[in-house]
């Protein structure tokens, strides 16, 4: 099953990177943006599954759970001046470090063609000193655990028609992930153009989408290995980002080997050979890194006052073992939208955007200078922002 991890294989030159080159960032009257342009340092990865990165000088955007809405997708992306708002997808973000806290997944019919942006967008950073980044949520890790109960059935028909698209692409699976954004919208109005509402027709257009999402997604599957380029946990600069919430026992275990089991399961492998377990500290349990609520929980009665003691205590604990500043989080939707506690040792951006969660507006939290602030956008207008300071 190893075989199918093909997303080691070369690019030819894109023509994103080629007019990117040409393009000037739609963004750069950003005030922000353009002070982070004149960082010159090098952004430098340590771990195999990339877990602590030094980014001197660079603007950071973290983006919540996506779940399967590429529209609200690109609106936050644009809202965080990363991408530009011309359709084609281009990297406007110079040397801005983006990072998405997982649940990509489930809940919405556009799944792998966010992915499939993502992954662009990191190439096309890379050529301009920036970088895009992902940490794996619980979502992530159900589908790769064959648990499809939160699928969208437009996500089970996508998962058939880029099973389908892959056959014209023999072995250059790069080629043909990257390309999937630009496509994912086409097969899917062939799709409608042809669809038989006919029940016995619709089951087996089901089946065939289960089965084609279970060859994508099983460890060793071609999804599976894209996912196990990232971990659970990444720490950039001084911060530490995870979709649920790290905990002290995490830290004491150590964030690059739960990344490296996570990546390792993925791809079906194992480092004694055998089949591979799933990482369970990672991946299960309500105190597991992907699963874990703890920071997330709304504590606003005085007579919780001793336990939201006690959690930022275990808050604390957990940033001093890591040297962190502070944690960034998603999992659990605010319906206030993004925000921080514990004197903003902790952030919660998770404003579940997705169509298939709240719909809400989408909002990004960008650090620049390790200050942080919260950039929200009214609906349906996505030329002005507001913006929230928090520090």
């Amino acid at each position: 099953m190893a075989s199918l991890c093909m997303n080691s294989l070369p690019l030819p030159p894109s023509s994103h990177s080629k007019k990117l080159a040409l393009t000037e960032a739609s963004s750069s009257s950003n005030g922000s943006i353009a002070a982070a342009a004149t960082a010159s340092k090098p952004i430098v990865v340590s771990g195999n599954t990339p877990t602590f990165v030094s980014a001197p000088g660079r603007r950071i955007v973290a983006v919540g759970d996506l779940h399967g809405d590429l529209d609200q997708a690109r609106c936050a992306l644009e809202m965080a001046g990363v991408l530009s708002s011309d359709g084609l997808d281009l990297w406007t973000g110079g040397e801005s470090v983006l990072i998405q806290l997982g649940d990509v997944l489930d809940r919405g019919e556009d799944e792998l063609a966010i992915l499939s942006l993502l992954r662009s967008l990191d190439m096309q950073a890379k050529a301009e000193g920036g970088a895009v980044f992902q940490v794996n949520g619980n979502h992530e890790t159900m589908n790769v655990e064959g648990d499809f109960r939160y699928v969208d059935s437009g996500g089970f028909d996508e998962c058939s028609d880029f099973l389908e698209y892959l056959n014209d692409y023999e072995n250059d699976w790069e080629e043909a992930f990257v390309g999937w954004v630009g496509m994912s919208e086409r097969w899917k109005e062939d799709r409608r153009l042809s669809r038989n509402y006919w029940g016995p027709l619709n089951l087996v257009k089901r089946q065939k989408g289960v089965i084609a999402r279970s060859v994508l997604f099983r460890p060793g599957g071609p999804m599976a290995c894209e996912l196990a380029r990232h971990g659970v946990v990444l720490k950039v600069n001084d911060w530490v980002f995870c979709h649920g919430g790290l905990l002290p026992h995490h830290v004491a275990y150590g964030l690059e080997r739960m990344n490296n089991e996570v990546s390792l399961w993925m791809k079906g492998l194992s480092e004694c050979g055998n089949n591979p377990k799933i990482p369970f500290i990672a991946t299960r349990g309500y105190d597991s890194v992907v699963w874990n609520r703890l920071y997330s929980r709304d504590i606003s009665d005085l007579e919780d006052y001793q336990i939201s003691q006690q959690i930022n205590a275990v808050l604390q604990d957990t940033l001093r073992a890591v040297g962190a500043k502070a944690m960034v989080v998603g999992h659990t939707p605010q319906f206030a939208g993004a925000n921080c506690e514990y004197n903003c040792s902790i952030w919660r951006i998770d404003v579940g955007m997705s169509s298939g969660v709240l719909n809400s507006r989408p909002e990004v939290l960008e650090i620049t200078d390790n200050k942080a602030r919260v950039i929200s956008g009214k609906r349906d207008t996505f030329t002005e922002f507001h913006v929230v300071d928090y520090t």
